[in-house]
């Protein structure tokens, strides 16, 4: 009964305490660490000692394989490099030099002891620094190099950490310390490897979608077990097997399928990150009271315990400049991957905060070792001192630097010609496999059905003040209505008892499932360009084909001043609302979207043949190509 009720009030809090964050606009992390440090002050709350096993196989492998599924193994492969130098270079620069701190500090702490400290500390948090910066709006490479790092990074650490605890016992070499390190990176990237081939088969023949689901839920422990079992890094296990999964699963049948696991997966990740920065809330009253008595004294601890937080805050920005731009001085790695401006080093420097790991970690220090409650003290310390100084300051420091995270009008224009290329290719596969006997009905309701999907992808460009006019939002609002009709005359007549409970719910769930097919959000079917400060200019519109890279039509035509008071004329005449305008870069000819009702600028391109088109709503800087299907 007490487990139960621990848990239900750790999933209260978690929830109470998160949804109290985002509506006052702090760090959700930071307030959970808070709450969590008073609560371990309450007479009422018993102590709370965070068992490591709990945290390294319980919690450590769902959170690092929940990332990894969502990670692009894309984006991994492009910045290896620094997530190498950053997750294996800094960790052992890291261990080194707190280490040999350390046993300066307190020459009574003996020197294996140290280090095994300094691979407690050394990585940073895999949820806390990522969480922090997507709540900021950093650039996507950066966001990607901190999840890149803190998805290895851990490895590295336990793989130091396991063998520093076995020098305190004896002598350790370094070709030891580096065939271990070889060993526990090459093992644990063959078994993560062979669970995500072993579980991709059983996927690829399983169509349940329970079934699916509770081999997603076991799929970290899948691969971290067996690595751990013959000594290799099941941190990297789950990693490798996580990001292949995440790579693979989209291609495979079965949408329900993804649909479940991406939901299941939001809920597990949502409790146990947050769970994390509560434990080590609770965890700060009895650390510091197993302190009190320690023969070094309350000064000496806790001045080296300060000492070793400012050296943590200044090591990192000491390796990450040179490991960015010292590989930059090779012409071909500069060639391929020019030096980002220093804002993007500085930021990557001042991200760093530490986690639940290294409180877990730091309490694997055998019971025997001299000092043990100074060495929790000082981890705790960095994890406290982190997540309050870095985090607090982030945020301000990505402001004053003037570092700006992705454009979402940008987003908009690429998720639109995404959309446009993907819907052209249902099209024409659609038309390829039609059979002569099909009902024409059936093969334009298809069609129509799949370009209103995508005009809907461009409606969501333009000016904010028609958010509520577009026929896409239009249908969303007027369909919920509906739905809401439909579901309280099934539940009325469920009441009745007229008929089965098994129909009542089949037909409740299609309702549901429909419900979530509409794009609902309000956040995404606009762009309120009138919030931007800053210049607007051209979409980096990564990941779209642009025609200046291959479309004749796109690098041929030139410049066309778009007229302040532009209008379509052919809806003037038939007195009809355009919804966004285009106008014509070969004549200047202003026509209404596709989502209007005269689709005056497509209409004009078939009647004329003039290619190219530019949008003709303020601020918006992209051009089309008719003819190539072409964003410019």
């Amino acid at each position: 009964m007490d487990v139960s009720l621990a848990l239900l009030t750790l999933v209260v809090v978690v929830c109470a305490a998160s949804a109290l964050a985002r509506r006052l606009n702090l760090s959700v992390p930071l307030l959970l660490v808070v709450v969590g440090v008073v609560g371990s002050y309450l007479p009422f709350i018993p102590a709370v000692q965070l068992d490591p096993e709990l945290v390294l196989v319980g919690i450590l492998p769902p959170l690092l394989y929940a990332a990894a599924i969502r990670t692009s193994l894309v984006e991994f492969r492009t910045n290896l490099r620094s997530i190498g130098l950053l997750s294996v270079g800094y960790v052992i620069f890291g261990t080194v030099a707190i280490g040999l701190i350390v046993w300066w500090l307190i020459p009574e702490i003996p020197l294996a002891a140290a280090f095994a400290l300094g691979a407690v500390v050394a990585p940073p948090d895999a949820v806390a620094a990522t969480t922090i910066a997507r709540r900021v709006g950093l650039p996507r490479r950066v966001v990607s190099l901190l999840e890149g790092e803190s998805l290895v990074n851990d490895a590295t650490a336990l793989v130091l950490l396991r063998t520093a605890i076995v020098a305190i016992g004896g002598s350790v070499t370094v070709w030891q310390v580096a065939s271990d390190l070889a060993f526990a990176a090459v093992g644990g990237v063959v078994i993560g490897l062979i669970a995500a081939w072993l579980l991709l088969l059983i996927r690829k023949r399983v169509r349940n979608v329970a079934i699916n689901t509770s081999m997603s839920l076991a799929a970290p422990f899948v691969a971290y077990i067996p690595a751990e079992e013959i000594n290799a890094s099941g941190v990297l296990a789950v990693v490798v097997a996580g990001l292949v999964i995440g790579t693979k699963t989209p291609a495979m049948p079965g949408g329900a399928s993804r649909l479940s696991q991406r939901s299941n997966w939001a809920t597990v990740q949502f409790l146990l990150e947050n769970s994390v920065f509560l434990l080590i809330g609770l965890q700060v009253r009895s650390i510091i009271e197993a302190t009190s008595g320690d023969s070094l004294g309350a000064g000496r601890i806790w001045g080296a315990c300060a000492v070793i937080l400012v050296a943590v805050l200044l090591l990192r920005p000491i390796w990450v400049f040179p490991a960015i731009y010292l590989p930059r001085l090779f012409p071909k790695i500069r060639k391929a991957d020019p030096a980002p401006p220093w804002q993007l080093p500085a930021i990557v420097s001042w991200a760093g905060m530490r986690g639940v790991v290294t409180l877990a970690a730091v309490f694997a220090l055998p019971e025997d070792v001299a000092h043990r409650p100074v060495l929790v003290l000082a981890a705790l310390g960095v994890v406290a001192g982190t997540l309050v100084v870095q985090g607090l300051s982030l945020p301000w420091l990505v402001r004053i630097l003037g570092v700006r995270g992705p454009d979402i009008k940008a987003d908009a224009l690429s998720q639109a010609a995404l959309m446009d290329q993907a819907t052209a290719a249902g099209i024409a596969n659609l038309r390829r496999h039609a059979r002569p006997d099909d009902p024409p009905e059936v093969l334009d309701m298809l069609e129509r059905r799949t370009q209103e999907r995508n005009r809907a992808a461009w409606e969501r460009l333009g000016r904010s003040e028609l958010a509520d006019r577009t026929p896409s939002k239009r249908y969303v609002q007027l369909r919920l209505t509906m739905l809401d009709a439909e579901r309280a005359k099934v539940l009325k007549l469920r009441h009745s008892g007229e008929y089965a409970h098994e129909v009542i719910s089949e037909v409740l769930e299609m309702l549901d499932v429909e419900e979530s097919m509409l794009d609902t959000s309000p956040d995404d079917l606009s762009i309120d360009f009138s919030a931007e400060t800053h210049p607007v200019t051209k979409p980096d519109t990564s990941g779209v084909p642009l025609g200046a890279g291959g479309c004749e039509h796109l690098r041929a035509v030139g410049e066309h001043p778009v007229p302040p008071d532009a209008e379509c004329s052919d809806c003037v005449r038939e007195g009809t609302s355009p919804v966004h305008l285009r106008m014509c870069l070969i004549c200047g000819n202003v026509g209404c979207c596709d989502s209007s009702v005269g689709q005056h600028a497509t209409r004009h391109f078939q009647e004329s043949g003039h290619p190219i088109m530019c949008s003709a709503e303020p601020r918006e800087l992209w051009r089309w190509c008719y003819v190539d299907e072409l964003l410019g």
